[in-house]
């Protein structure tokens, strides 16, 4: 008979807890719902400070290729800083500290060695979301049934960044079933919000944006088949980008379904969750660099150079327009009035900004609600073809329970016929067809390069409140890159507005309205709004390009008003 599931649970966190060295641990559990970042860093040196603070990853990369820092001493910062955050969050599920610091000194020999850096990532630490498989460790995707179970080979994309010089130093937990966008399972428990413990930390990359929020990472890989990036991201103040499939090696992965299965369903793609635009580049640009199709038969061959570009799209002229179109809502959630107000924010500092720029950006209002609304029953038809049985096989194998939130939305399901799986495809292929047209040049040969889009009907959402997730998901079945960037934070202004009069759209409409509520407005204050970028599909330069343009005006703006204070 299995062991249960309490008791692997047990015996899995107290490993956990036994890898974070004594004097690491800090003195007792945070109380209360307070910002956490930032704190009980006095196990950390100066220097450590330094590094963990004052860095993105790509100033990270240039100090260790010119040997400014150590490897070893960059990845102990980091270790240090991922043990603080796991203590205050909860957001490690494999922790490999010891593991990364000995390869950290083996990269620094071989530099001192031989003089040159080993790969084009060298000495970087890196986290990644539980569902990568290191070898000789657990991807248990916080079930325990999974525990205990190391890895025999290593996921495409872990190969890859070993190639590349990475350090891998630590996993990320994630919700059960990774149907959930808050990060809890019953293995290693919730992952807290660093900045508002009310507010959730999304998922299903929770634990990547706990993590990277608390800068215990400076670059962290997450998955995502329906948001699972760019929501935490969103729910952390991140930067996070989901490329197209193909784009990224994601072979490998522990994913809870039978192997294979994505084949027929929406293929998962892994991307970066960071502090900045460039990073997310830099990410794309080296995997992309690397040959990621010797590492997964899925990746395109070809590389960064290569890719479609905004410079190489745009006309020759003194002064290049970009063409962004604006999308308000996807007909199905009306968005409440902070998210309504950012994208009217964020249109008008490109119209007013772009003058400033050689690129001149011109804003275009396009009504996609008809498209987008259609997309939520295919794409829900699409995530239940296995009907969850490989989960619930998992979960009753040790009378483990769904998670709370789970509990009245999950339930055992007949698998699809393959007539219905091929319906469900053709769906997708004609949704897939009409979405062709967004980028298609108009009678005067001006095409929308981007669009700029809610990431969700409503700001941040309290711990299990989260509601529709078509904002993210229907880019998922349309298979377009897309990429979330923080804009400002929501303001006692934001509450004054109130709910426009009139019927609720359905159910989900009706429940996006009820957050709106006295309660989540008051927690919502001083929670990061952030918008979502989307380009053609594997079109991932132009994303980031697009995305470095938006964050470059948003914070020249800034700049100016601040200079007016």
């Amino acid at each position: 008979m299995a062991e249960p599931w309490r008791a692997i649970a047990e015996r899995k966190r107290a490993e956990r807890h036994s890898r974070i060295p004594k004097a690491w641990l800090i003195p007792s559990s945070p109380s209360g719902n307070g910002n956490l970042i930032g704190k009980h860093l006095d196990i950390l040196s100066k220097s450590e400070l330094n590094i963990t603070q004052d860095y993105d990853a790509t100033d990270l990369l240039s100090a260790l290729a010119t040997r400014k820092l150590t490897s070893e001493a960059v990845t102990t910062a980091f270790c240090k800083r991922a043990a603080i955050a796991q203590q205050l969050t909860n957001c490690l599920t494999e922790i490999l500290f010891d593991q990364a610091i000995a390869r950290a000194k083996h990269l620094d020999a071989e530099f001192a060695r031989t003089g040159k850096p080993i790969g084009l990532l060298h000495g970087l630490p890196i986290s990644l979301k539980d569902t990568f498989k290191i070898k000789g460790h657990d991807a248990s995707v916080g079930v325990a049934a999974l525990c205990f179970k190391p890895a025999a080979t290593n996921s495409a994309l872990v190969e890859l960044l070993l190639s590349l010089g990475a350090v891998l130093y630590c996993k990320t937990s994630i919700p059960q079933t990774m149907m959930a966008l808050d990060s809890h399972n019953n293995v290693f428990g919730r992952v807290r919000n660093p900045a508002n413990g009310a507010l959730t930390a999304g998922g299903s990359s929770g634990g990547e944006g706990a993590l990277v929020a608390m800068r215990g990472s400076i670059l962290g890989v997450g998955t995502d088949v329906g948001g699972s990036i760019r929501i935490p991201a969103l729910c952390n103040g991140l930067y996070g980008l989901k490329p197209s499939h193909g784009r990224t090696p994601y072979a490998g992965q522990e994913g809870g379904a039978p192997e294979g299965s994505s084949k027929v369903a929406i293929e998962s793609t892994a991307g970066p969750i960071a502090h900045s635009v460039r990073d997310c580049e830099m990410f794309l640009r080296v995997i992309g660099d690397a040959k990621p199709w010797l590492f997964d038969p899925d990746c395109l061959a070809q590389n960064w150079e290569q890719q479609n570009s905004i410079s190489r799209s745009l006309p020759g002229a003194s002064k290049s327009v970009l063409r962004i179109g604006i999308v308000r809502t996807d007909g199905h959630v009306t968005p409440l009035p902070p998210v309504q107000r950012v994208i009217e924010d964020v249109a008008s500092a490109l119209r007013s900004g772009s003058s400033t720029s050689s690129t001149q950006i011109e804003v275009v209002e396009l009504d996609l609600s008809s498209l987008l609304s259609r997309c939520l029953k295919v794409s829900n038809g699409v995530f239940s073809i296995d009907g969850a049985n490989t989960w619930f096989d998992l979960l009753e194998s040790t009378s483990e329970p769904l998670s709370p939130w789970l509990q009245s939305r999950l339930r055992r399901r007949p698998a699809k016929s393959i007539d219905e799986v091929v319906k469900l495809q053709a769906q997708r292929l004609a949704l897939q067809m009409e979405a062709l047209q967004i980028w298609r040049p108009d009678a005067n040969g001006q095409k929308i390069h981007v669009l700029i889009c809610p990431a969700a009907p409503h700001p941040i959402a309290l711990v299990d409140r989260w509601n529709s997730v078509n904002y993210t998901s229907a880019f998922n079945l349309l298979d377009l890159p897309a990429g979330v960037l923080p804009v400002r934070a929501v303001t006692k202004e934001d509450l004054a507005v109130e709910l426009n009069e009139g019927k609720a759209l359905n159910g989900w409409d009706k429940t996006n309205r009820e957050m709106w509520g006295e309660k989540e407005r008051k927690e919502y204050v001083g929670s990061t709004l952030s918008v979502q970028v989307v380009a053609p599909r594997l079109q991932e330069r132009v994303l980031v390009e697009a995305m470095g343009f938006v964050d470059e005006i948003l914070k020249g703006l800034d700049k100016k008003a601040s200079s007016r204070l």
